[in-house]
């Protein structure tokens, strides 16, 4: 194996902190082959697709990555900022904002940086960067509040293996959820308020999240469960009554059966029952993405015109908002006791 040349060796009175925030990931353009390359990299994870290589592998290159691309790709353009992919542009401003706080608040000795489970900038590199600049104890904070196998899972497998190319090993501590923070839970209430407070008034909440395949938490996964506990730790940090919210799970994929409610049925539930107007709030991503911008806030938003709906709302994400940048730093100085 070949080595990454990290820094010299300083003084353990300077040994810096490196604070390794991670996101999912996204294709560098909206192209068919950019969205080709990120997927091939995505569905590759055995931790993103559970099933026996036999099976996958063929249904991967021969159906999959010459078909998907052509309709993601297309998604990805209602939603492409001037500066780029919106969890990138997002992701890179609020580790811009927890580096500033962070050395504000610690000095010098700790330095943030931004690494992609898929895609660019990668955890590698971002790990490269830290070594390089002298990094001896490292944190990793993956930015999904509720633990999943697919998902954080994942960020430590990639991150594991970045690692194995230091001859020096940092010292390494994992963040595996934050998904009853009382940082991020008060954050995710004024969001939805401030959302209630632009708009004139509040609506039914649906509470969204990731969907996971069923049997994922059959066999241990507890990401049902922490979602479960953050919607009811937010409905009551809004004082909702029962009536007024729905927990349910968009994002499906393949023909195993995922966490129930889905949403669209939820949509569909709640125009029967004669709601014209519905909140959308998706707690399980930091920063909005095309599962938000895209499959919320305009695939269920048609959807629930379409049945009878009048409006369907979107709240922004947390994103780089002061707020969420807040309640991160705290999480990364808890997890630094003993370090500073």
């Amino acid at each position: 194996m070949a080595y990454f040349r990290a820094a010299a060796p300083v003084a353990a009175s300077s040994e810096r902190i490196g604070v390794l925030v991670v996101n999912l990931g996204t294709p560098d353009a909206p192209t068919y082959l950019a969205v080709q390359r990120y997927l091939r990299e995505f569905l590759s994870d055995r931790r993103v697709i559970d099933t026996s290589r036999l099976i996958w592998l063929p249904l991967l290159y021969g159906l999959v990555l010459p078909l998907r691309p052509l309709r993601t790709a297309r998604k990805y353009r209602k939603i492409w900022m001037a500066e780029g992919s919106p969890l990138a542009v997002y992701s890179e401003r609020l580790a811009a904002k927890m580096d500033v706080l962070l050395q504000g608040a610690l000095g010098d000795r700790v330095r943030v940086a931004l690494g992609m489970t898929y895609g660019n900038p990668s955890i590698a590199s971002a790990i490269d960067s830290l070594a390089q600049q002298g990094v001896a104890r490292l944190l990793v904070l993956p930015l999904y509040p509720q633990y999943c196998a697919s998902t954080t899972g994942s960020v430590f497998d990639v991150a594991s293996r970045a690692l194995q190319r230091l001859r020096c090993l940092p010292e390494t501590r994992f963040v595996n959820g934050y998904c009853e923070d009382d940082g991020y839970i008060g954050a995710l209430a004024e969001r939805v308020q401030g959302h209630w407070d632009a708009v004139g008034e509040r609506s039914h909440l649906l509470i969204s999240y990731h969907g996971i395949p069923a049997d994922y938490v059959a066999r241990g996964d507890p990401y049902q469960a922490q979602t479960e506990t953050t919607t009811r730790l937010l409905v009551a940090r809004l004082a909702l009554a029962s009536q007024d919210w729905s927990h349910c799970y968009q994002s499906r994929f393949g023909a195993k059966a995922w966490l129930t409610p889905y949403t669209d049925d939820k949509l569909q539930e709640l125009a029967r029952r004669g709601a014209r107007k519905v909140t959308v709030v998706a707690p399980s991503f930091a920063v909005d993405c095309l599962e938000t911008l895209e499959e919320v806030a305009i695939e269920y938003r048609d959807r629930f015109l379409g049945l009878g709906g009048e409006r369907l709302s979107l709240v922004p994400a947390l994103n780089d908002a002061d707020r969420h940048a807040e309640a991160l730093v705290a999480i990364v100085k808890s997890r630094l006791q003993g370090w500073v």
